[in-house]
């Protein structure tokens, strides 16, 4: 047969805008979903298909590669679009369907990961997942800078993420907001009285900023203070809050409140006040400033911290230069306050002033919008329709190792959860780690429901199921700080511990740090007691590569050109240009994490039978005396040659830059020199 290539039109059809390309030699099938804004019915075929992870692409320094940059097909920005592929062997293969129905609750970096895994399933097919959501599945709005920096990132979804996995083709998507559960007859009610039946249910509806209560404390008595309240600070609001005080909690909040301000606030008179002492408060001062607003009219009041409770970025030379950025803007801030009144305590639908309390002198402010980030609740729905339903509910919604509630069809994961008592670990919980690894594992459990190709999974022990998952992702923090700042931090998950506390333990290991905040360029790296990146800190005036950086986290120094050496010998004077240089975009490959597998199992394996292997030797040694010697060390870099280790570690090396080669052709190939 000849082999030619047909192109079908592009049709309207599907979830958006699609191209099919079929290849008569070749026998394929590719279908491109490109978002827009209308809507459509999907395709017949698209159930036949499997959908296509999109791969993460590296940010290249084209100006300093030149030559050596990848081709503009690779390099350029394209279209973001989903793909669903099919071809002749992919038609053998059987594809399970799952008629069971499984219900998602919200819209969460939680929610959508768990999405994402069942949707991205090649041999399973879900035909009835459902997700109840206030505002569907985000990212069907068109991209705004200052919208999407209102909050800070936790770079599990970017807004081109959502285009690139085109989840609304395969989730029913239900916009409202839960009320209640029906246990018995299964399903879950929406506001409107919507029912939507489940045979899974999987609540991820994680926490909000909610309207702050105040305190009710009259200012105009003497010696009210903080140690004097009437009522708690962190109480919840009930009813419904003035018309004037607002919240954000994703993209459709930060739209709606981007509108008020340009056309209520801009150009009028008055005060706006920003309350909270959270990333997204400061994120959010930015953003008024780039609206236009003048510094002068901005308040920024920040609650007090609990006791031993770092700030939002733990990082002394950064909180210094955030104070200094809003001085020079001229917002006024005022630390150490509590909400105490509105309006004097007055009432009223809209707020006009403001008094807090404070550990001396209480403050009265005018204002006409009130901006809280104050901290993040659970919704009260959310709330009443768990507690209603008899769900175990301790301060959060409570669930055992293997993200069970108290009722074994439903499932609970996120900010919403907390782990029973019985782990004796009420510190730690779902929002100590990266979200999007919390979903992935929360899918890898339901997948032994569904999936016959993996075995059934065996109840744990009772001693592991005294121990509650840990997950090894990185935390990340992205945002636009005050003047413009570009700030990014990627560390390990742990519990909120000041960072003098942690640097003064013994196995904190060393922090390199280069620039300054002054300069706007500052860049922290906190390497462990084992030489490996632990934490990432940058706060720059400069764009920031974060996609590339993030990918520094967990990564030996070795392997960044001898960082640590090259440090102490004042070789490197910024990071930031260090790690723009060609030979580090290996490291940032989306394959580099396999190629460091590779290697680790060729220290695992023994030359032969009779021999240990490298891993063994060290762990023997290790097991006598925790320091090496100048001669262990000695022995164990001969036996790694003789041994034939190094010549195997450089041919992988090898295959994986040649196997990459269309990404990554800065490096010399054999032959070339």
């Amino acid at each position: 047969m000849t082999s030619k290539s047909l192109t079908a039109p592009r049709l309207k059809t599907g979830s958006a805008s699609a191209k099919v390309f079929v290849t008569a030699g070749a026998r394929l099938l590719r279908w491109r979903i490109v978002k827009t804004q209308a809507h459509h019915s999907l395709i017949t075929a698209l159930n036949e298909m499997v959908p296509v992870r999109a791969r993460r692409q590296i940010t290249y320094p084209l100006e300093r590669l030149g030559i050596n940059a990848p081709s503009h097909r690779v390099s350029k920005l394209q279209e973001c679009y989903a793909v669903n592929h099919i071809n002749r062997k992919l038609t053998l293969e059987p594809k399970v369907t799952i008629n069971a129905r499984i219900v998602v609750v919200g819209a969460s970096d939680v929610g959508l990961s768990y999405l994402e895994t069942l949707a991205f399933c090649p041999h399973l097919r879900f035909n009835n997942i459902t997700l109840v959501s206030t505002h569907g599945l985000p990212g069907e709005m068109a991209p705004d800078n200052l919208r999407d920096n209102l909050m800070g990132k936790s770079h599990c979804y970017l807004h081109q993420d959502h285009s690139l996995t085109s989840l609304r083709s395969w989730v029913n998507v239900v916009f409202g907001k839960m009320v209640a559960i029906n246990r018995q007859t299964k399903h879950v009610i929406v506001a409107g009285g919507t029912k939507v039946p489940y045979d899974h249910l999987v609540l991820c509806t994680g926490q909000q900023y909610q309207v702050p209560a105040p305190t009710g404390a009259d200012i105009t008595q003497e010696e009210m203070t903080n140690a004097t309240l009437p009522n708690s600070p962190h109480r919840r609001f009930l009813g419904e809050g003035p018309r004037n005080v607002l919240t954000v909690n994703d993209g459709h909040d930060a739209a709606s409140v981007l509108h008020t301000l340009r056309y209520d606030f801009l150009n009028a008179e008055g005060q706006l006040i920003v309350y909270g002492n959270t990333l997204d408060a400061y994120t959010c001062v930015q953003t008024v400033l780039a609206l236009g607003v003048s510094g002068s009219r901005i308040h920024l009041v920040e609650p007090p911290l609990k006791p031993h409770e770092p700030t939002c970025f733990n990082n002394p030379p950064v909180e210094q230069g955030v104070r200094s950025e809003l001085a020079q803007a001229g917002v006024q801030v005022h630390s150490g306050y509590f909400l105490a009144q509105w309006n004097d305590g007055m009432g009223g639908d809209q707020v006009q002033s403001a008094s807090f309390t404070s550990k001396a002198a209480p403050l009265r402010l005018e204002c006409s919008f009130f901006l809280s980030f104050f901290q993040k609740m659970v919704d009260y729905d959310a709330f009443k329709a768990a507690n209603d339903a008899c769900l175990v509910y301790d301060g959060k919604l409570v669930i055992d190792s293997t993200f069970h509630t108290n009722d074994s069809c439903i499932r609970a994961a996120g900010p919403l959860t907390k782990f029973a008592r019985r782990y004796h670990a009420d510190q730690w919980t779902h929002a100590n780690f990266f979200s999007k690894e919390v979903g992935f594992q929360l899918a890898a459990n339901m997948l032994h429901l569904f999936d016959p190709t993996l075995e059934n999974e065996l109840p744990p022990t009772p001693e592991m199921d005294q121990l509650i998952p840990m997950y090894d992702s990185a935390k990340i923090q992205a945002a636009v700080l005050p003047g413009g700042v570009n700030y990014l931090h990627v560390g390990k998950p742990n519990l909120k511990v000041p960072l003098d506390t942690y640097m003064s333990s013994g196995d904190y290991g060393r922090e390199l740090v280069t620039g300054s905040v002054e300069g706007g360029d500052f860049f922290r790296l906190h390497v462990n007691q084992y030489r490996t990146v632990e934490t990432i800190t940058c706060y720059s005036k400069q764009p920031i590569e974060n996609t590339n950086l993030i990918c520094l986290y967990g990564v030996h120094e070795r392997y960044l050109n001898n960082l640590v050496s090259r440090f102490d010998e004042g070789l490197l004077k910024d990071f930031y240009s260090y790690f723009r240089e060609p030979w580090c975009l290996a490291i940032f490959h989306d394959r580099f994490a396999d190629f460091r597998h590779e290697v680790r199992e060729i220290l695992l394996n023994r030359p032969t039978s009779d021999e240990e292997s490298l891993e063994e030797q060290v762990r023997q040694m290790i097991d006598e005396d925790m320091v090496l010697s100048k001669e262990q060390r000695r022995h164990l870099v001969d036996n790694f040659k003789d041994s034939g280790a190094k010549r195997s570690v450089e041919t992988r090396l090898l295959s994986y830059l040649s196997y990459n080669y269309y990404h990554l052709p800065m490096y010399a190939k054999p032959g070339m020199v």
